[in-house]
C-alpha cells in the first residue's frame, strides 16, 4: 500500500463519504476510525506478524494516541462550525453577529409594584383603573409598563401589578435601593407623564392619592437572545439596504413595535421591481404613473405595542424614523404610518368541570382563574396576528376549548370595537360601541388595521 493510498484511506470512509471539511460541513473522525487506520499503518510500517493483541504495549499506544487525535477532530469541528451563521454556537455567534452589525438582543427585565389607595378618590372618579399597557418610571427615567392592569377603590385599596422594562437590556434591572448621588434613580414611583391617555391617574400618583410602592428589584434584562432566536435573526437580516426587507427588519427590532409593513407599490427602493425597463414614454408622456419629484416612494405602516407611546421626544414615531434612516436610500424618505388599533372580545358560556366547588356552586377563585388563562391564549393567539389578518371565530373557539376543565362553550361570539388610531389604551371599552358579530363568523380586520384584544374576563360566565 502506498503513501497515496494510505492518505486517500485516511480521507473517506467505508462507504465513500469524506472525512473533515466536507459539501456538506465539517465532519470529525470518531475514535474506532482513527485506531483502525493505527493498526493499519503500524502493520505497514512493522509487519503483518506485529503484536497488535489487546493489551500489547503498541496496541495500547495506538490507543490512547487516537483518543487524543478524535479529541483535536472534535477542537478542529468545533473551530470550524465556529465560523458560519448556520452553525456556530454561543459566544462564536455572537461574534459573528456583532461583525455583520448585529449584536445579539437582550430579554426585558420584569418585576412587580404595588398601587395603594392613600387618600379619597374624587367624585367623578369611583376607582382608579390603570390598563394592560400603562406606562409608569423610574426616577432615573428607565420605563416600564404594565403587564396586566391592576384597580384600586374604596372596597380594594391595594393592587400587586406585573411591570416589565419597556427597554431590553440590562439598564431596565432597576434596583429600588441602590443609591447614586443621595437619590434612588432604580425606583418607580410614578406614571409616565408622555402617556396622555392615563393623565388623570397619572395626577392622582402625583399628587398622593394613589402611591406606588416598588421594594424588589426587576431581574432578567441581562438575559440575551437564545442561539435559536438569534441563529434566525441573523440568517433572515438583509444584507442589502436598498430592500423593503431591509426596513422592515431594521424597524422590526425598534423597541415598542409590533408589526411592521412596508409598502413599496411602485419600486421605490427595489429598482430590481417588474416594472421598471417596461415604461412605454411615447405612449405614457402626459400620464405618469407617480410624480417624479415625491421622494415618498415608500410607505412604512407601524402597529405598536400596548405599552408604546407615538408621538414626543424620543418616543416610537421618532425612533422608527431614526431606523430607517440607516437604511433609506439617499432621496428616498418612507412615510411612516401609525396602524390603527381594532379592539376585539368574545362572550359567551362555558360548562366546566373538575373545579373546587362551594355551596353556592364553583370556587370564584378557581373560576377567575380559569377564565385569566382562557385569557392568556386567547391573547397569545390575537398579539401573532399581522395588520390586516382576520379574527378567525374557529382560533378563539379551539384556544377556549384546550383549556384544562373547560367541557363546553354556548353561544360564543366575537365583539368587535371601532379602530382607534394609536393606543389610548384597548382596554378602556367602557367608552367605546362594542358591536357583537354574528354566530360563528370571523372579524374582518382593515388593510391599515391591527387586532388588540380586550380584556374580556367578565364576558365568559360559568354555568
Amino acid at each position: 500500500m502506498t503513501d497515496r493510498d494510505l492518505t486517500a484511506l485516511s480521507r473517506t470512509t467505508a462507504s465513500g463519504a469524506e472525512f473533515g471539511v466536507t459539501a456538506g460541513g465539517f465532519v470529525p473522525k470518531p475514535v474506532a476510525r482513527l485506531l483502525s487506520e493505527k493498526i493499519a499503518l503500524a502493520r505497514e510500517l512493522f509487519g503483518a506478524d506485529v503484536d497488535l493483541t489487546s493489551g500489547s504495549v503498541l496496541r495500547t499506544l495506538l490507543e490512547l494516541q487516537s483518543v487524543e487525535d478524535a479529541r483535536v477532530w472534535s477542537h478542529l469541528g468545533l473551530l470550524y462550525e465556529s465560523s458560519h451563521v448556520a452553525t456556530a454556537r454561543g459566544e462564536a455567534l455572537s461574534r459573528l453577529g456583532a461583525e455583520l452589525g448585529i449584536p445579539r438582543p437582550f430579554h426585558r427585565a420584569t418585576g412587580a409594584v404595588t398601587f395603594t389607595l392613600a387618600g379619597d378618590l374624587p367624585a367623578s372618579m369611583p376607582q382608579v383603573r390603570l390598563w394592560r399597557g400603562t406606562r409608569l418610571r423610574a426616577r432615573g427615567g428607565v420605563g416600564v409598563f404594565l403587564r396586566d392592569g391592576a384597580v384600586v377603590d374604596a372596597d380594594r385599596t391595594e393592587a400587586q401589578a406585573a411591570v416589565v422594562a419597556f427597554e431590553p437590556g440590562p439598564a431596565g434591572d432597576l434596583d429600588p435601593t441602590a443609591e447614586v448621588a443621595g437619590d434612588r434613580p432604580g425606583l418607580i414611583d410614578a406614571v409616565d407623564p408622555d402617556d396622555t391617555a392615563v393623565a388623570a391617574e397619572a395626577e392622582l400618583v402625583a399628587s398622593g392619592v394613589v402611591t406606588i410602592t416598588h421594594t424588589a428589584p426587576l431581574t432578567g434584562g441581562t438575559l440575551a437572545w437564545s442561539d435559536e432566536d438569534y441563529r434566525d435573526l441573523l440568517l433572515s437580516y438583509p444584507r442589502n439596504v436598498w430592500t423593503p426587507d431591509a426596513l422592515r427588519v431594521a424597524v422590526s427590532l425598534v423597541p415598542g413595535v409590533r408589526q411592521v409593513i412596508v409598502k413599496d407599490l411602485y419600486g421605490g427602493l427595489d429598482i430590481n421591481h417588474a416594472i421598471f425597463g417596461n415604461f412605454a414614454f411615447a405612449e405614457r408622456l402626459f400620464t405618469e404613473q407617480r410624480s417624479i419629484a415625491n421622494p415618498y416612494f415608500v410607505t412604512v405602516l407601524v402597529a405598536g405595542e400596548e405599552a408604546a407611546i407615538w408621538d414626543g421626544p424620543g418616543q416610537l414615531a421618532e425612533r422608527v424614523r431614526a431606523a430607517v434612516d440607516q437604511v433609506r436610500p439617499v432621496g428616498i424618505a418612507p412615510a411612516i404610518e401609525q396602524a390603527d388599533q381594532v379592539g376585539v372580545g368574545y362572550r359567551g358560556r362555558i360548562v366546566v368541570d373538575g373545579l373546587p366547588v362551594t355551596p353556592d356552586g364553583p370556587s370564584p377563585g378557581a373560576v377567575a382563574a380559569l377564565v385569566g388563562r382562557i385569557e392568556d391564549r386567547v391573547r397569545r393567539y390575537v398579539g401573532r396576528l399581522r395588520i390586516g389578518e382576520p379574527v378567525l371565530f374557529s382560533e378563539i373557539m379551539w384556544s377556549v376549548m384546550n383549556e384544562p376543565g373547560i367541557v363546553d362553550v354556548k353561544d360564543l361570539r366575537l365583539v368587535r370595537y371601532p379602530p382607534r388610531l394609536g393606543r389610548g389604551h384597548v382596554g378602556g371599552n367602557e367608552q367605546w360601541v362594542a358591536e357583537v358579530v354574528d354566530p360563528g363568523a370571523d372579524i374582518r380586520i382593515g388593510a391599515s388595521e391591527v387586532p388588540v384584544l380586550v380584556a374580556s374576563t367578565t364576558d365568559l360566565r360559568v354555568v
